[in-house]
């Protein structure tokens, strides 16, 4: 059974998928019910993953058992299993929130959750770059479904302009695929880490043409400036459940950087070693600049939580800029910044329920029902998402800022834009919960009706779940950066993932 774990993440979903799509007249209530199922397996299979490679072992699985690299490999190692597990925690809380009615706003929106799980899975634990191009293609078109589900004007303009943005990234990645094989002569990642070594010089030019254009396919999945236009509508357009999923999605493009900037592209990469380095911790910086000046003028706080993913996005970038102790930090402060965007994402859809005139625009209205509660669970956001103590974002952006010794524009940005983060969340809360209108100025027609009380449970197990798990994340704070720093340093050799995956010592 050990050896068949690799795959066992991708087959749950598709699995899954397949069967709420041949089960088509299954009522609602039955497909949540397989749907959750699923989940809960998926997360059985990535801690059993997580478990296996934990000591430092790498599992490699052939398809059809043709060696690499004529054959499609998965490989499982420290940083897919970590991925793989986030991925599945996330989504067992945005399912159990899509539950609360979202779900039957449109057709298949379990299946294509689903899929995109699937997708998700596939290109964390792919061993080859085509079949990375596949995994994407598979998630992103799960993706525009769930971007578009239930439909409407704003949602619609945002997911097209979502939907064209990738569709030109994945030309650009069959470009840069084509390029890596005609320099290289192979497209499994070990392979081409072992023949980058000896590049013949001529081909030197289309190697390097190559990789940079792969960094600009990765940095458009991951919001790197300047290819973040399409996030912050994106994500605040659609809805929350699918925002909450979509927060995982970026941290894909930030695989991929890391896994190429560390082993196509590594120290120990001949002529092409470190090529990704000059670029990612100016865009990474200037990443977080632009992100928190959407931050400071966003008007609702769906896309004040977009632009905060941003400020998240250039953070990990900064600390994968900073070496082995950098991407430490970032791999501790990644499951932080993804449950918080999730958590943001999913409050300010259930705020926006219960505002009756300005849903979630940062404009006076009438104080919501359980307001107190609700504003409590907006702080515990706020602490989370700003990095503020005693939390896991303190932990990470601590950590970053510790593998940045002597340089003051690295600790003066993120320094900056936390604090900024804080004054633009303290002005949020301050106008939903504490700039309230009189009860005779809330009179409109159209009113929202008020959420039922199992809606209401669902609203707060998933907000909960979610804050259970950055909590989780800051008491165990200790064996998760053990983890990361393992992970780290594994990364930081790759000849252990070549042999691993060719069978021999390169």
């Amino acid at each position: 059974m050990m050896a068949h774990l690799p795959i066992v993440p991708i087959l749950l979903p598709f699995l899954a998928g397949t069967l709420l799509l041949a089960l088509g007249r299954l009522s609602l209530p039955a497909q949540r019910v397989l749907a959750l199922a699923s989940a809960l397996a998926q997360i059985g299979a990535a801690m059993a993953l997580l478990a296996a490679v934990s000591g430092g072992d790498m599992l490699v699985y052939r398809l059809g058992d043709w060696p690499a690299p004529w054959g499609i490999v998965l490989v499982a190692d420290r940083l897919s299993a970590w991925m793989v597990l986030v991925t599945t925690l996330l989504a067992l809380w945005a399912l159990i929130y899509a539950g609360n009615g979202i779900d039957a706003q449109g057709r298949h929106f379990h299946v294509l959750f689903q899929m995109q799980l699937f997708g998700l899975a596939g290109a964390f634990l792919t061993g080859d770059l085509f079949n990375l191009f596949v995994f994407f293609e598979i998630l992103l078109i799960a993706s525009y479904g769930l971007a578009l589900h239930g439909g409407g004007k704003v949602r619609t303009r945002a997911g097209l302009h979502y939907v064209v943005m990738n569709l030109a990234g994945s030309t650009v990645f069959l470009f840069a695929a084509g390029l890596i094989y005609a320099s290289l002569g192979s497209l499994n990642l070990a392979d081409l880490a072992a023949r980058a070594v000896a590049l013949d010089a001529n081909m030197l030019g289309l190697a390097r043409a190559g990789g940079l254009l792969l960094l600009a396919v990765f940095a458009l999945k991951a919001a790197l400036l300047p290819l973040h236009l399409w996030l912050p509508a994106a994500y605040s357009g659609t809805s929350a459940p699918v925002a909450a999923l979509f927060a995982i999605m970026t941290k894909v493009g930030i695989y991929a950087i890391l896994r190429s900037h560390t082993l196509l592209f590594g120290d120990s990469a001949g002529a092409l070693a470190n090529l990704f380095e000059p670029w990612l911790m100016p865009l990474a910086l200037a990443t977080i600049v632009i992100g928190t000046l959407g931050v400071l003028a966003a008007d609702s706080l769906g896309r004040l939580s977009g632009y905060l993913v941003l400020v998240s996005v250039g953070t990990l970038l900064t600390g994968i800029s900073l070496g082995t102790q950098g991407i430490a930090a970032a791999l501790y402060y990644l499951p932080h910044s993804t449950f918080t965007a999730a958590l943001l994402f999913l409050l300010a859809d259930s705020i926006k329920r219960r505002r009756l005139l300005q849903a979630d625009s940062l404009r006076p209205d009438a104080d919501m029902a359980r307001h107190a509660l609700w504003g409590g669970l907006f702080f515990a956001a706020a602490v989370a998402v700003t990095g503020l103590p005693p939390l896991s974002g303190f932990i990470g952006k601590f950590l970053i800022l510790r593998a940045a010794p002597g340089q003051p524009w690295i600790w003066t940005v993120i320094l900056l834009a936390a604090l900024l983060a804080v004054i633009a969340m303290a002005r949020a809360g301050s106008q939903v919960f504490f700039n309230s209108l009189p009860a005779t100025d809330t009179t409109a027609t159209g009113q929202p009706s008020p959420a039922s009380p199992s809606s209401s449970a669902r609203e707060l197990l998933a907000i909960g779940g979610l804050l259970g798990l950055i909590l989780a994340l800051t008491i165990f704070a200790g064996p998760a950066l053990d983890y990361a720093q393992a992970t780290a340093q594994q990364l930081a050799e790759p000849a252990r993932y070549i042999s691993a995956v060719l069978g021999a010592k390169p």
